[in-house]
């Protein structure tokens, strides 16, 4: 590991190559450049989650810190490392004070692999609107986390609103479980369903993309209903001739129950935040399906048709008075 004080951008790129050329590594065989903006007291939790997805998707890992954006001096330091505590791949930790956190993007465009995606995930409360973020603009695929903010359905809804094609959201991932129930009770059913309720926490992301899931569809209205505990609790479909109902039975499985079928115990294993994120690594292009469930669960009508093209919006957290988080990690 290479470590560099009050540092340059290019003082970084050479490190980077010199510690390639001692390591024997080959940029060319990068799937992807995973940047992640995580603030400094969750720099431990991102890189044990961006370890665990790069474990599964070879990748150039960029960790950003930006920390006091008002500070009077603007300085970079830096953890340049091919292997170790990230992992077998190329990584870099920047932490960036003063100005230069405001444009993260002039010491991160030179570090990003080349010829290779970007995805940004932000590690934290969700920007407000991704143009604010150039880590944003110039990505390919970005991943933010609703569950993180203040107001969880707030920032959903705000998805919805700057949504474009190449967005998603690990509240989504966090539904693939019981999005898989659900279709593969469906193996055995002919007849259309008439409506649908989605138990769970008040509040929860997750609860509201999976009624906007089965309410595109299904084409039926899809109820909530809250009940205490974190998530998802239970799903309840109801067809013409009966119904399958889907409950959460313990900490890693469920009971599924279907008219005219034997009960059945079903695995609902908890995942880690790694394996959230490297699900959503495994696509780079448009998640059609989660804009939908988005759009029905937002009542935000057809996100796809959208432009995936966003324009950086210049924005200035310590001169405004409505901050971005994006800009504003401490």
């Amino acid at each position: 590991m290479t470590t560099l004080w009050d540092t340059t951008g290019t003082a970084v790129v050479k490190a980077l190559a010199a510690e390639r050329r001692a390591q024997g590594s080959i940029s060319s065989g990068l799937a992807l450049t995973l940047v992640v903006v995580a603030a400094e007291g969750q720099v431990e939790e991102a890189e044990q989650a961006a370890t665990r997805a790069a474990a599964e998707h070879p990748c150039r890992l960029l960790l950003v810190v930006r920390r006091r954006p008002d500070a009077p001096e603007s300085r970079l330091d830096a953890e340049v490392l091919i292997g170790g505590r990230l992992g077998p791949g190329e990584a870099a930790v920047l932490r960036m004070y003063g100005r230069l956190a405001l444009h993260a993007e002039s010491v991160v465009l030179p570090l990003l692999a080349p010829d290779a995606p970007v995805v940004t995930w932000w590690f934290g409360e969700p920007p407000h609107l991704i143009a604010h973020d150039p880590l944003g603009v110039l990505a390919d695929r970005r991943v933010t986390d609703c569950s993180l903010a203040a107001d969880p359905l707030a920032a959903l809804a705000q998805r919805a609103a700057d949504y474009a094609p190449g967005d998603t959201d690990l509240s989504w991932a966090r539904t693939t479980a019981w999005r898989a129930l659900c279709a593969s009770a469906f193996d055995s059913v002919s007849v259309p369903a008439g409506s649908a309720t989605v138990t769970g926490a008040a509040g929860d992301p997750a609860r509201a993309l999976v009624a906007g899931w089965l309410a595109a569809c299904l084409g039926v209205e899809v109820g909530l209903a809250d009940e205490g505990g974190p998530g998802i609790s239970a799903v309840q479909i109801d067809l013409e001739d009966g119904a399958i109902g889907i409950t959460r039975a313990g900490r890693a499985t469920a009971h599924l129950t279907q008219t005219g079928q034997p009960d059945r115990t079903m695995p609902l294993e908890p995942r880690a935040l790694g394996d959230l994120l490297a699900e959503e690594l495994r696509r780079l292009d448009a998640d059609e399906t989660y804009a939908r469930a988005l759009g029905r669960a937002t009542g935000s009508g057809d996100l796809s048709g959208r432009s995936d093209t966003r324009t950086h919006v210049w924005h200035d957290p310590t001169g405004s008075t409505d901050p971005d988080p994006a800009l504003t990690t401490t």
